[in-house]
């Protein structure tokens, strides 16, 4: 499954449009290396996004074509969720 289409499905990210600026701009790493929105997850990949001053990171757990709102959450385990000091 492509990286852009499993965070909107997992609904990390709210649009699958947004999910590609922000895989294109640098802000999503797979397995610690940076990520395009074509990029193939599968399980057990580990997931970093960072989205102003907040720093996810998720380990991939299953994959679906679709879930619904209550579904979604279990598509990925949370490892950290991180907020950065803003620059003075």
């Amino acid at each position: 499954m492509r990286l852009d289409k499993y965070l909107k499905v997992s609904r990390l990210i709210k649009r699958r449009t947004l999910a590609q600026e922000l895989c294109n701009g640098g802000h999503v790493t797979k397995n610690g290396r940076p990520a395009k929105p074509s990029s193939r997850i599968e399980v057990g990949d580990v997931l970093e996004i960072r989205s102003g001053t907040r720093v996810l990171t998720v380990e991939v757990v299953a994959l679906a074509d679709s879930a619904d709102k209550k579904t979604a959450g279990s598509l990925y385990r949370r490892l950290s969720d991180e907020y950065l000091a803003e620059a003075e």
